[in-house]
């Protein structure tokens, strides 16, 4: 006898259907200019695109669509300190200075790699995560000035550094800021501070990554220099891996980099990421899932394990036997990052499951003074897999305790933490991912106080995963055109993501098949006469017991294109089932 099946543990909400006489206007239009169906011009209008002239845009993005990089504060300034010091009469040592992760290290080889071109007294400084930690380190700075830099350009960092800015000053540095993350309630004393987030930065775009203000940067540079900008184009293969990997909104300007960098990324990569995609085992056209879940870890990997400065040799690199030799190394560490992922995460889950306080609370704090630091932030994802709330893993790091958070769709846990900045000696970061530095004494309250201010301000729904859905699709609806204009509205992430289909009345055709224990594929149609669709589903293993056979159920799923054999077919990829 077959199990009762149980809830499905996802919420499901369908995204409002443009139902006004205005859309529906704008749905019938888009229908009748672009000669596709209804359900693909009310997925344009869901995403903000209500005419052919917008539709045009949308499908096809456009360098020229690129906002004015002076339109953001302090450019011109930061353009001018940045001629000085390349001045042949000055010829100033310029340090470029990064942080640790994909963003950072990308950051560092798309602004060093061009400026070394048109300026040799140049050089990159990537801080140790162990022993200087995240930000403007003091190391970094003495070093600096020891070594007679008098510019350094902060990459994907610097905003929160007023003191170790100020300190620089007094040594003769002076510092153009390129940082993406919100800036505190005081601005470094900076040659310049580059940051779209900055409360008097009119800039029409404030979502871009550290590597793309990077990028602003060397695009004013360009326009004041005289050097076409056909010359930097090339380097959005660094942007692109920066946007995906650091899960920034895919609108606006970043959809536009996004775009073209993955043009660059599968035409014609970059000798480091050619290598790096060459031993992640990509044989087919890349797009922005293979770069957060194939290339960002491994980038990410050389300063989790041992130094970071490695990803940027791999990006850097010109030969091709020592780009292999770099990214055979950077996949060890990856391996290696892996082994330490797992093993903490079955410790955190422990520690949840063992304690009634923990399993029940509305928020996770977890530490362990042996914990790898450089991947508790993986491991604070990997809990909310399971515990589905913010989440904040602590470890041990030169007698402080260091920590990374995560959270869920709709909690803003940079502002949770702020509410708890008093315990805290530093912090920063985004809506959904944060870290920040405490003494270990200060764990237990901070874990209370956390706790406090999240049950204070989350919904109940947001500790329920949810499924955001677009619309209702009938399998008859599911068609080659359908799926490859679907796949033109890539490149998909953040507020762009994969249309998600739901239908209902769904019967199995035949036995569905487990795969390697964790995979299922079956033939499904809709109704009992319907046409039949292959679907798959990854880790839905489990759902293989509770399906039968003249029984319906409802089904949400991407459409998608598969290859196998020199064969393309269409297939669903399931993200829930409801039986």
């Amino acid at each position: 006898m077959i199990a009762q099946p149980p809830p499905s543990p996802k919420r499901w909400l369908t995204k409002a259907s443009p139902d006004s006489t205005q859309q529906q206007a704008a749905i019938e239009a888009l229908t009748q200019s672009l000669n596709i169906s209804s359900a693909l011009a009310a997925l344009l209008v869901q995403r903000g695109v209500h005419t052919f002239d917008e539709a045009r845009t949308f499908f096809r993005p456009e360098m020229g669509h690129l906002h004015d990089p002076f339109a953001m504060k302090d450019m011109d300034r930061a353009v001018e300190r940045l001629q000085q010091a390349m001045h042949p009469e000055r010829r100033e040592k310029i340090l470029i200075y990064g942080d640790y992760d994909v963003d950072g290290t990308t950051s560092v080889a798309l602004v060093y790699g061009f400026l070394k071109n048109y300026h040799s007294a140049i050089d990159y400084y990537i801080p140790d995560r162990y022993k200087e930690g995240y930000g403007i380190s003091r190391q970094g700075i003495e070093w600096a000035a020891e070594n007679g830099f008098s510019l350094i350009i902060a990459l994907d960092c610097g905003i929160k550094s007023v003191e170790r800015i100020a300190e620089a000053k007094t040594l003769g540095v002076d510092f153009i800021i390129c940082d993406h993350h919100r800036p505190g309630s005081e601005l470094p004393d900076a040659a310049a501070v580059l940051d779209p987030k900055r409360e008097d930065c009119s800039y029409p775009y404030k979502e871009l990554s550290g590597c793309g203000v990077g990028f602003k940067l060397l695009q004013a540079f360009c326009m004041r220099a005289g050097i076409a900008l056909e010359q930097l184009y090339p380097c959005l293969d660094l942007v692109a891996v920066s946007i995906a990997s650091d899960i920034v909104p895919l609108t606006g300007e970043n959809r536009v980099l996004a775009y073209y960098g993955l043009k660059y990324l599968n035409s014609a990569p970059r000798t480091g990421l050619k290598a790096l995609i060459k031993i992640a085992g990509f044989s087919r056209e890349l797009d922005i899932t293979n770069l957060v879940f194939g290339l960002g870890p491994r980038i990410n990997a050389a300063g989790r394990i041992q130094h970071a400065k490695a990803a940027v040799e791999l990006l850097l690199a010109e030969s091709e036997d020592e780009a292999d030799e770099f990214a055979m190394a950077i996949n060890k560490h990856n391996n290696s990052r892996r082994e330490f992922d797992s093993s903490m995460t079955e410790q955190a889950l422990a520690m949840i499951r063992e304690s009634e306080t923990l399993t029940n609370a509305k928020s996770t704090v977890l530490f362990d003074a042996s914990w790898h630091k450089g991947v508790i932030g993986i491991v604070a994802s990997r809990c909310i897999e399971h515990f589905h709330r913010p989440t904040i893993i602590l470890t041990q790091s030169n007698d402080k305790a260091a920590g990374s958070a995560r959270s869920v769709p709709g909690f803003d846990v940079y502002e949770a933490i702020e509410e708890c900045a008093d315990l805290l000696e530093q912090f920063g970061g985004h809506t959904f991912a944060a870290g920040m530095t405490m003494p270990v004494n200060n764990i237990n309250a901070f874990r209370q106080k956390f706790e406090q201010v999240v049950s204070r301000k989350i919904k109940e729904e947001h500790l329920t995963p949810l499924v955001e859905i677009d619309l209702a699709l009938d399998f008859s609806e599911i068609t080659d055109k359908l799926v490859r204009i679907v796949k033109q509205m890539g490149p998909f992430g953040p507020h762009n993501m994969q249309p998600v289909f739901t239908t209902d009345d769904v019967y199995l055709v035949g036995q569905p098949i487990v795969m390697k224990e964790k995979h299922l594929k079956m033939s499904v149609r809709q109704g009992r006469t319907g046409h039949t669709v292959t679907a798959i589903g990854f880790g839905f293993a489990n759902v293989a017991d509770y399906l039968q056979p003249g029984k319906p159920f409802s089904i949400c799923y991407h459409v998608e294109q598969n290859f196998f054999n020199g064969n393309v077919s269409l297939q669903l990829m399931l993200k829930d089932v409801k039986y």
